[in-house]
């Protein structure tokens, strides 16, 4: 699989397994599992290959690359970020550049900051700062790793935001799939005491303005085991849960994960896994929502916008529609920057954000 994998490379000929791990942290478990996984990624990976050819990077961006967040990064890919700067700004050495901080999709188990790199370059060409940032894909951590991984690196920017010629008050967060669930309970976690607590997290205090959320998956009580965790399926019980993968499902990885990398919600109250109880307790910052009527989880976004609604929060939604003949699909701002589309929900991402500074 992993010279199948080797074929695949970005339009500056980075390979992909340069930009996710493909089998390397498979080796110990169950062999259904691990084939789950393994054939997730490689879709992944067949899709990507399709867009790179278009990936292009705006004139006048200026990238670092690779910075540890933690103090294990030479050794876990997980542990670094990148920053996006636009280069008048780095030229004019202000403090008043807006800063996103991206956080990447790929169900959990695929891909680092380097695919988002053509989403964080627009981005930054619309007049902002932007944090690329990498978390342990699954299996090496659960979700609860992965959001501790993502306070790491909000505490690292709070730490070192001074060395950098952008706003030095707060961030706005952005993610798409497993990112957009990502950086909604960031969110959370960074506006609630309780939520942080009950999901064991700590939060940055970095200070979170609002976020974009593109695609995401939000609720997650469907893959929560539903017996405190005494019965959550370990080891031969996982094997069991993997053969039921459906391969032409991209959401059945999430089902497969179930047993594993969501089990440790089993034993967290309730109201910081629940997003309706989120929405309705946590005093939530503006939310930006962008999905499509042919993306295979729009539900996810209509459901939290209708919560958002009931709330009275604020909050923008954008629901795409297609045409006969016609696709923009799942988180194809993110993927598919070139398109009418994508340039729009760009722009308007802009528009959010800034007329809320």
């Amino acid at each position: 699989m992993t010279t199948t994998i080797n074929r695949y490379a970005t339009a500056e000929g980075v390979p992909y397994t340069d930009w996710t791990e493909i089998d390397g942290d498979l080796d110990g478990l169950p062999l259904p599992l691990s084939d789950a996984i393994l054939r997730s990624r490689v879709d992944f990976a067949d899709g990507d290959s399709s867009r790179v050819p278009f990936w292009n990077v705006p004139d006048g961006i200026d990238v670092i690359a690779d910075l540890p967040y933690a103090d294990d990064a030479d050794d876990v890919r997980g542990h670094r970020l990148d920053l996006y700067l636009p280069h008048d700004a780095v030229v004019r050495g202000g403090r008043t550049l807006p800063v996103y901080v991206d956080i990447h999709g790929g169900g959990f188990v695929y891909g680092y900051k380097e695919l988002n790199r053509n989403f964080c370059t627009h981005l930054a060409s619309r007049g902002f700062a932007v944090f690329s940032v990498n978390y342990r894909p699954a299996p090496q951590t659960d979700f609860l790793g992965q959001l501790r991984d993502v306070a790491q690196a909000l505490a690292w920017i709070r730490d070192h935001r001074g060395d950098y010629p952008i706003a030095q008050d707060g961030v706005w967060l952005t993610g798409d799939s497993a990112g957009g669930c990502l950086a909604f309970f960031a969110a959370a976690v960074e506006k609630s005491d309780a939520v942080a607590s009950a999901l064991g997290v700590t939060p940055s205090g970095i200070g979170v303005h609002g976020a974009a959320l593109v695609s995401g998956l939000f609720d997650l009580l469907p893959y929560v085991p539903a017996d405190g965790g005494k019965g959550a399926a370990t080891g031969s019980d996982a094997s069991t849960v993997a053969t039921e993968v459906d391969a032409d499902d991209p959401a059945s990885i999430l089902d497969v994960l179930s047993s594993t990398f969501f089990a440790p919600l089993a034993s967290v109250d309730r109201s910081a896994v629940d997003i309706a109880e989120i929405v309705r307790t946590v005093d939530l910052p503006p939310l930006f929502l962008n999905t499509s009527s042919d993306d295979f989880i729009q539900s996810e976004t209509l459901g939290l916008a209708a919560h958002l609604a009931a709330a009275g929060a604020d909050f923008e939604l954008h629901d795409w529609k297609t045409t006969k003949g016609e696709t923009l699909g799942h988180v194809f701002p993110v993927c598919m920057s070139w398109l009418e589309e994508s340039e729009a929900v760009l722009d308007l991402i802009r528009h959010f954000t800034y007329s809320r500074l």
